[in-house]
Order: structure tokens, then sequence, then C-alpha cells
């Protein structure tokens, strides 16, 4: 299977710099990452691709059994390390794909190297001692909703995620992204997305990681990213100048400033 094709894959920047993978959530692609990419390409090899389902990636290669849990997701992350024989990479992921990073790197070590993990959530139902955000009932809800009728989910619920209301292009170009969303792939993502729990996982990783949250963000608020520094030993926890769930298009600078400090402090 040739995955360049499958996943959309996209190699860019300075080829002798250190690999970067910029992965996107549930409901985008990579273009997500445009205002993100400037900052890396003179120094870094950065490489985009798409999940099987989203954006250009390849939706024969589509399968709801792997892709019904996270382990599918990461297993096309190693896969797409493998064929571009990425070694020691750092790995950005966006909401979900921050635990699909997580994942990964504990399958591949010698692939992924350090973890940016923007926005992440491990599980976004509360538990006992743990506040996800949402309660079961909500996230019942939620995936009634978008099973039921996605792209009129998807016009209310993406200017919601992304927040900024006094943007709105902002939330239209989100929305724009999950109507371009495959209905029945997105349902399988969704469900994957949203019923995960990997907060044992977190306990798992030895690479340098660097967590960065918003202040305000109601996909994962801030009791989630102290939730995740404190779980992963010796890692950095950033709180950004900036709403919603989306801080690589509605805060770019502070985003990129985070992530290039990070980076930079590597060995």
């Amino acid at each position: 299977m040739d995955i360049g094709r499958r996943n959309n894959v996209n190699v860019i920047g300075n080829p002798r710099g250190r690999a970067v993978v910029l992965a996107h959530g549930f409901g985008c692609d990579q273009n997500m990452w445009r205002l993100t990419v400037p900052a890396l390409v003179e120094e870094y090899k950065v490489v985009l691709f798409d999940y099987v389902g989203s954006g250009r990636a390849d939706p024969s290669a589509f399968s709801e059994d792997r892709y019904a849990s996270l382990d599918g997701y990461a297993r096309d992350v190693v896969e797409v390390c493998e064929a571009f024989d990425l070694r020691d990479a750092v790995f950005v992921g966006h909401s979900v794909s921050a635990m699909t990073g997580v994942l990964a790197a504990g399958t591949a070590a010698e692939r992924i190297g350090a973890l940016v993990m923007v926005a992440p959530s491990p599980r976004y139902i509360d538990d006992d001692g743990y506040r996800g955000g949402f309660s079961a009932e909500d996230i019942d809800e939620l995936l009634a909703s978008l099973e039921s009728n996605y792209l009129g989910w998807s016009a209310a619920m993406a200017p919601v995620i992304m927040g900024n209301a006094e943007r709105p292009e902002l939330g239209e170009e989100l929305t724009n992204s999950f109507c371009a969303t495959d209905p029945d792939m997105a349902r399988v993502f969704a469900r994957t997305t949203f019923l995960s729990d990997s907060r044992d996982d977190l306990k798992t990783v030895r690479v340098p990681t660097l967590v960065l949250e918003c202040t305000q963000d109601v996909i994962a608020p801030r009791e989630v990213g102290a939730f995740v520094h404190q779980a992963i030993p010796g890692s950095a926890l950033v709180t950004l100048d900036a709403t919603g769930h989306c801080p690589h298009l509605s805060a770019p600078e502070a985003t990129n400033q985070a992530i290039t400090a990070f980076l930079a402090g590597l060995h």
C-alpha cells in the first residue's frame, strides 16, 4: 500500500532538519496547520498528513473496525513514520491527535522522540475525581445529534468548539472543514474520540513533552491540561493567551512561539 497516497502525506521544509509531524484533530485536515508551517519550514522537515476519513486521504482505505479505536489512527502514524523513514521525530498532535501521538510513541519509540500536545484530552467524560468537561449524557446527546444530522450538528457545534465568537470567520472555517468530511467516517471518528479513555496511557510517556492549553476551551477545560501535565513525568505545561479549542488558528503567534521554544530546547 502506498502510505503517502493513503494519508495524503506532504513533506516540506528543511530536508536536513529534525522531522516535525503535524497531526490534525477530529473533523479537520492538514490545512489547519497552515499558520504554523511557516514558523517551522526553515529549520525543520515538516510532515503533514490526513487521517483516513479526513481531508484528501484515500477514502477506500477506510475500515470501521480499524478506526473504531485510537490504536488504528496510531498505527497510521507509525506507518507514515516508517514509510518516510522518520526517526526521533517531534509529533505535534491537536486535540484527540495528542493521544494518538502518545500511543504511537509507545509502540515505535525510535520513531517519535518528543510530543507537543495542543489542547489535549485523555477523556472527555467526567469521572470520579476527574473533570473531562462533559457528562456521559452530554456525550450521548452529542453523538446522537451528530449521527442523525451531521451537517446540522457541524453548523451548530463548530463555532462553539472554535470559540472566538467575535471572529465568526474562524467558526465558519471549522464548519466547512467538518462539512467536508464524509458523515459515515466522521461518525466513527467521533465515537472513537469522545468515548476514548487514554488516561492510563499518559503514564507510559518517556519522551520530552509540551502540553499546550488555552485559557478557555469548552472541549478541554484547564483541569484537563493540569491532569495531563501531572500524569506525564517531566512534561511542561504552557497556558496560551487564547480561547477556544484551536489555538493554532485563533492565536497562531502564541502557539508557534511555544512550539518553537520547545523545539529549540530539545537535543
